[in-house]
């Protein structure tokens, strides 16, 4: 099967590497001339002309920043990809914008399965993604083998943008739990307890949820050096707003935590990891950080 993968930063890499370790034959390209450096040093064959591989491939794959570079995908895949062909994107991006760039494949005739993943670059190295896939039944049927190379966990959530809402879900609870993590960290240090002692604590409690677990190595030596930065999330979060305001669902507490990830940016920590907001409440808090 002959695929092409557009998009390999951090997280569109690793798993364009496992698609060509399961055994496609696979392009990539990329804007960032970083990235297709990256990607040519690994093996990976660089495109030089997107229309002509889009023409040529069975399947697209993508891994795209936001909702512009989403539609902008979806007018060159429907314009150069054969009709019979599917694409299937797993960025983060707006429902609505998910699905005009579906209707926009749909009048080409070429199947939009969307495809969001849950896990850091870290866990898309180690095959260690979560895949929520919404989009027609008979494409995620087809390209499932695809998927199960990401991953040991694959859901079908529907035929529409069900799977693009449920990332934003998932990512609402990720940002609240930094939040979490924030306030209870920093009553903690202010009232004495030491900082590596309650990272232990937490870690064999009834709270030692799997991503205080897995964030908990890092974080107990306070580094905060980006797995998911706090510009990211900030991105995120006005995608969860957005949809929120959709469905008229009021998020206060996500709305806050919005505002933690600007005075985390005010602070210079736009760059860094988003836990970066425990920081700012610790300041609140008067302490040092």
């Amino acid at each position: 099967m002959q695929l092409h993968f557009i998009g390999v930063g951090k997280m569109g890499l690793p798993m364009a590497l496992h698609l060509r370790a399961g055994g496609a034959e696979l392009g990539v390209s990329d804007l960032d001339p970083a990235r297709v450096a990256v990607a040519t040093g690994l093996g990976l064959a660089v495109a030089p002309d997107l229309s002509r591989a889009l023409q040529q491939a069975d399947g697209v794959f993508s891994s795209l920043p936001h909702d512009a570079a989403l539609l902008e995908v979806a007018v060159q895949v429907a314009t150069h990809a054969q009709p019979g062909s599917f694409w299937v994107d797993t960025s983060t991006v707006s429902p609505t914008a998910s699905a005009q760039a579906a209707q926009i494949c749909a009048a080409a005739g070429v199947e939009h399965l969307r495809t969001t993943v849950s896990g850091n670059n870290q866990m898309a190295q180690a095959a260690q993604l979560t895949v929520l896939a919404s989009g027609p039944r008979t494409t995620y049927d087809r390209v499932l083998p695809l998927l199960q190379c990401w991953g040991p966990n694959q859901f079908y959530l529907g035929e529409a943008e069900q799977a693009r809402l449920m990332k934003l879900v998932i990512n609402l609870m990720i940002a609240q739990t930094s939040a979490m993590l924030g306030e209870a960290l920093t009553l903690g240090r202010k009232g004495g307890l030491d900082w590596h002692d309650m990272w232990r604590v937490m870690g064999a409690s009834a709270v030692a949820s799997p991503i205080l677990k897995a964030r908990s190595a890092q974080l107990s030596e306070r580094d905060f050096s980006a797995t998911f930065t706090v510009n990211q999330m900030v991105k995120d979060l006005d995608l969860i707003l957005g949809a929120a305001s959709d469905h008229q669902v009021p998020l206060p507490q996500t709305a806050m935590t919005r505002q933690l990830m600007d005075a985390a940016r005010a602070h210079g920590d736009a760059g860094a990891d988003y836990a970066a907001i425990i920081k700012v409440v610790e300041r609140s808090a008067g302490l040092s950080t």
